[in-house]
């Protein structure tokens, strides 16, 4: 085990390429807000060969407000969401930057960029949607519009509005997967389920889930009750991937989380190879591979340089 460890080092220490990905958010000055989603990009950066660049974008710097208030930010921030690989967007609480998180949706959506929405982040795909491609130009959730007249997510129905303690959905629930044909669904292993931690007060509503599946938003994956939203999916898209839980929280660096390393593939141009190969992982570390034989390479030459370390000091 301590060999990995150090292979895993060398083989950090080593990486020549690089993707970008834009973490569009509402807490990107506070140095650990994101830290537990920032561990998985760089679990599965690594797992992909590739040196991670993350750029923190602050999701209201992206809204029309800004452009007026600050120009220099607003195209600033634009300007780093639209050169980046991937866009992720996490979690968070509360109406700031909500419009900035659904225009970075809209953007990826419509641009073909690798996307991830977790929690929240899903929550906007599904307000964009709602609003761009079904024509529901108020859709909101009732988080921010208690009063809109579409509501698309809304409170739990365990959750008593304006109670905050004790009220969320927590910890590890199970997955069902409904669709063999789901890239999140391969991406696990091929597994009927996934357990994975929640942390959240509002959900997708049910009612409007026919017809967002109607226009392409597949949820592949739902709760044992088949009740609540855990996975969606939108069809004819690279990676455009939503989740309801925080899959963030049982990465590894020797076991990278699904829909982060899916983000990771898509960006760096490596999805459609590991889909070729049948999502075959690589047998080195766990790691799934565009090139086995250049990591075999890697290896092997880590091997000789540790070999030559050896003899130059007996």
């Amino acid at each position: 085990m301590m060999m990995r460890w150090k292979d895993l080092s060398d083989r950090h220490d080593r990486l020549l390429k690089e993707v970008t990905i834009a973490l569009v958010g509402k807490y990107t000055q506070l140095e650990d807000a994101y830290s537990s989603v920032i561990k998985s990009l760089q679990h599965s950066s690594l797992c992909v060969s590739h040196r991670l660049n993350l750029r923190c974008i602050e999701a209201d710097h992206l809204e029309a407000a800004m452009m007026k208030e600050n120009p220099s930010k607003y195209h600033d921030a634009w300007h780093q969401l639209v050169s980046a690989n991937g866009v992720l967007v996490p979690g968070g609480f509360g109406k700031r930057g909500v419009e900035g998180k659904c225009l970075a949706a809209n953007w990826a959506r419509t641009n073909n960029k690798p996307f991830l929405g977790v929690c929240l982040g899903l929550q906007c795909a599904v307000i964009e949607y709602s609003r761009n491609v079904l024509g529901l130009e108020d859709a909101h959730s009732t988080e921010f519009n208690p009063k809109t007249k579409n509501p698309v997510v809304i409170d739990m129905p365990e959750h008593n509005t304006g109670q905050m303690g004790g009220t969320m959905r927590l910890g590890k629930r199970k997955t069902l997967f409904n669709t063999e044909s789901s890239i999140l669904r391969k991406l696990y292993g091929k597994q009927s389920f996934v357990e994975e931690r929640h942390r959240h007060r509002y959900e997708v509503n049910p009612t409007i889930v026919s017809q967002l599946e109607g226009e392409g938003m597949k949820f592949v994956g739902r709760s044992e009750d088949g009740e609540r939203m855990e996975i969606m999916e939108l069809q004819g898209h690279p990676y455009y991937v939503g989740v309801q839980y925080h899959p963030e929280y049982l990465s590894r660096p020797m076991k990278p989380s699904a829909p982060y390393l899916g983000l990771l593939l898509a960006s760096t141009g490596k999805l459609s190879t590991y889909v070729t190969r049948g999502f075959r992982l690589s047998p080195h570390l766990s790691y799934s591979e565009g090139n086995d034989e250049e990591l075999d390479e890697e290896i092997a030459q880590l091997s000789i340089e540790k070999s030559d370390s050896v003899e130059s000091t007996s």
